[in-house]
């Protein structure tokens, strides 16, 4: 009889591991799809690698329940899953890189953050609230994928300029930006009087890449005495 329910624990923790394994990787499919830092490969193995830390913990717990209050040991489930939401934090945040103005990475980690909370779900056999949230993060990340292809949303540079001249061009410079729909933020500037010079660092902001192709050539070819002209 010991027998029989050794091997349904051990199908019952196969299953969980299964289970683990399918949740994470349809979430992780979905980044791998768009090319993300972390993958199929990385939610996998976080999900089924925070499930068996829960089956760990519960096994734990089991194993040393016998002893009660009095003892010097003091058996805690949760310890282990608490450990798990705070150190998951670290691989999230590997995930997230600067892009000049933007942040990229924020929804994988994002996305590592919940299947971390999917597999103590599983491994604690909460299984049918960790379907449930598998199927809500898969319809978000798809539904804001549509929706970002139809939104035009603010992108952000920033302009670097190198012009010769005694004169004050930022006047001119933010007229034709106007023109173009794109909007001068924040600037600063330096200049070099030994050399003639001055330079401009210009905060924008526009809706897409071609207005600000438009808007560079007509500054270019606007203001004659421009030496250098750069989008960073």
């Amino acid at each position: 009889m010991s027998n029989f329910s050794d091997i349904l624990m051990i199908g019952a923790v196969l299953g969980k591991l299964f289970t683990a394994a399918v949740l994470g990787g349809i979430i992780g499919w979905e980044r791998e799809k768009r090319g993300r830092p972390a993958g199929l490969r990385t939610h996998l193995l976080v999900c089924i690698g925070v499930t068996l830390m829960m089956l760990v913990s519960e096994h734990i717990f089991i194993k040393y329940q016998g002893y009660d209050y009095n003892s010097v040991l003091r058996i805690d489930p949760a310890r282990i899953a608490a450990q798990v939401v705070t150190g998951i934090g670290f691989l999230g945040a590997g995930t997230i890189m600067r892009s000049r103005a933007s942040i990229r990475g924020l929804t994988t980690a994002a996305s590592l953050w919940v299947v971390a909370g999917i597999g103590l779900a599983v491994g604690s056999g909460f299984i049918l609230p960790a379907i449930f949230t598998t199927a809500i993060a898969i319809a978000i990340l798809v539904l804001n994928a549509l929706v970002e292809k139809k939104l035009k949303r603010n992108k952000y540079r920033t302009i670097k300029m190198l012009i010769a001249g005694e004169g004050h061009f930022l006047d001119d410079i933010r007229q034709i930006l106007e023109n173009h729909s794109v909007k001068l933020q924040n600037y600063k500037f330096k200049k070099n009087v030994q050399k003639s010079e001055i330079e401009y660092d210009l905060d924008i902001k526009y809706k897409d890449e071609e207005t600000l192709l438009f808007a560079s050539n007509d500054i270019t070819r606007t203001i004659k005495n421009t030496k250098s002209f750069s989008l960073e």
